[in-house]
């Protein structure tokens, strides 16, 4: 099966979207490691812990078959974050499965891959997704050629299927 790479803030990350989605993923038979801005513990919204094996400068894209991008209102520290950014448009560019849910798909529009594409979020960062040019269809789980988006915690589950079977 496939490598896959998770990123979540180091603070105030989705619980269910880190941990519903890696388990779905491994489940499947998937490899997962979890990337931050830094390795000590993070914590999720409803105080779920983990420790991330790497930081996001240390991210080599070609180690992955896929990309994904936990939300949580910490993962806006990602929006314009430029290496975020780069590990995006670099998978895209290298035809990586991406990944986002919650708000992080606004990750992705402002790396400017979601232009022309079907794309979900949470509902507050639908009005970006479209600003960027994403084709927002308010789905619980939209996908698009490789990226596959989703709108919250309770999609978790099934957005790691569905990153799982492109894998």
């Amino acid at each position: 099966m496939g490598k896959v790479l998770m990123i979540i803030a180091p603070k105030n990350f989705r619980d269910e979207e880190l941990f519903n989605t890696k388990e779905e993923l491994e489940s499947s038979g998937n490899d997962v490691t979890i990337a931050s801005t830094a390795t000590n513990t993070a914590t999720g919204m409803l105080g779920g812990t983990v420790t991330p094996e790497m930081t996001i400068d240390e991210v080599n894209v070609d180690d992955y078959d896929a990309i994904v991008f936990v939300g949580g209102s910490g993962s806006s520290i990602y929006f314009n974050n430029s290496k975020a950014h780069e590990i995006a448009k670099n998978a895209h560019r290298k035809g990586k499965v991406i990944g986002a849910i919650c708000i992080a798909p606004s990750t992705l529009a402002n790396a400017g891959i979601l232009k022309g594409k079907r794309a979900t979020c949470w509902s507050s960062e639908r009005g970006n997704l479209r600003a960027k040019g994403a084709i927002y269809t308010g789905n619980s789980v939209e996908k698009d050629g490789k990226i596959i988006t989703a709108d919250g915690p309770s999609s978790a589950r099934n957005f790691g299927r569905e990153i799982a079977k492109l894998l």
